[in-house]
């Protein structure tokens, strides 16, 4: 059983920082350092330093703070404390942070992957009777085992809480058990990759496919790599709990979402797509966006009973509301959490089946 108490015992990131009493260096640039500066502010913490790999010195100067390297660092500095304030899967460089953390006090702030803000400990707790709710909604021994760990690592920003916790492809399929006539849906398809992930699954064998990408050069690439497929339709479109037009932020790659700044995209409701298809198993990736896409996807959800499959990482208190949301959608659906290796705890996804 998950005992509150204990979650109250851990100490806060920025309670072993204060703690530790050594100077603090944030580990990484860009914008995951601007988020753990802002936080590093509002918690009265001073930033002594920002490094960065030995191989990843490209500028001499990150707001106002010289660059140095890691080697360069422990040559000149025998103690110091670090903020990580970047993400990444690359084993190797998750095997320098493992390294790191053997040397010196290492934490990882819990900010938001998309937006401002981060995770505060006594405003989690004061949710007690949601993270209960959350840990008896969970249907086997691994999701609650890692829910916890979870709810530790945000808390305290200890890595080790995230050992043994990654799960492979391989063993997300077993929940989802993709069948030869799946209607899916991939909502932030991004190039077709998870589209193809899903043709493989099935082995090329499936009824239609509905690929959504919102990010005009994203699903350029989702239209390339998918134009052999048959029975396929291709929406340059997000996901929303609305149907009109809105405002997509600029930039590359994943972390694109619905902003007051940006380029024009068509919003839609994953019902208004889907009502008169149907689906058997929806996936969504998209970047925050996540409870809003979800809401327009309630009508879809009742009547069909879909697979789902949505991350709960892109903001701070996402392991608390999507689950919560999720069983008031699909109050008979069970619900498990999974995750890939990855630091922090990104890639972070639950599971709704039927």
């Amino acid at each position: 059983m998950l005992d509150i108490n204990e979650l109250n015992d851990i100490p806060s990131w920025d309670e072993k920082l204060k703690t530790d009493g050594s100077p603090i260096y944030i580990y990484g640039m860009g914008n995951g350092c601007e988020k753990v500066l802002e936080m590093f502010e509002g918690k009265g913490l001073r930033c002594e330093g920002i490094f960065t790999s030995d191989d990843f010195i490209r500028d001499r100067k990150f707001h106002g703070f010289p660059l140095i390297s890691i080697s360069d660092l422990e040559a000149s500095r025998q103690n110091f404390s670090i903020a990580c304030a970047f993400g990444t899967h690359l084993p190797e460089v998750i095997s320098r942070i493992r390294a790191l953390a053997a040397r010196h006090t290492l934490v990882y702030p819990d900010t938001a992957v998309v937006g401002k803000g981060g995770l505060n400990k006594d405003a989690l707790l004061q949710r007690k009777d949601d993270i209960l709710s959350v840990y008896e909604l969970l249907c086997d021994e691994r999701s609650k085992k890692l829910y916890t760990n979870l709810l530790r690592f945000k808390i305290s920003g200890n890595i080790s809480y995230l050992t043994d916790s990654s799960d492979s492809e391989e063993l997300y399929r077993e929940l989802i058990r993709p069948e030869d006539n799946e209607i899916y849906t991939d909502i932030g398809a991004y190039n077709g990759d998870t589209v193809s992930e899903f043709v493989e699954a099935v082995g090329g064998k499936y009824k239609h496919i509905f690929a959504v990408e919102p990010a005009r050069r994203n699903y350029s690439k989702c239209v390339k790599n998918c134009t052999a497929l048959d029975n396929i339709t291709l929406i340059n479109a997000a996901a929303s709990d609305r149907d009109c037009e809105g405002v997509f932020s600029d930039g590359a790659g994943r972390q694109q979402t619905i902003a007051s700044k940006g380029t024009p995209v068509r919003l839609i409701k994953v019902d208004t797509l889907l009502k008169k298809t149907g689906c058997t198993y929806i996936k969504y990736d998209v970047e925050g966006e996540d409870i809003p896409a979800l809401m327009g996807s309630s009508y879809v959800i009742n009547k069909f009973q879909p697979k789902i499959r949505t991350g709960i990482y892109h903001r701070p208190y996402d392991i608390l509301d999507i689950p919560l949301l999720m069983h008031r959608l699909a109050p008979k659906h069970k619900l498990y959490i999974r995750r890939k290796d990855c630091l922090p705890a990104w890639d972070t996804e639950l599971f709704a089946i039927p």
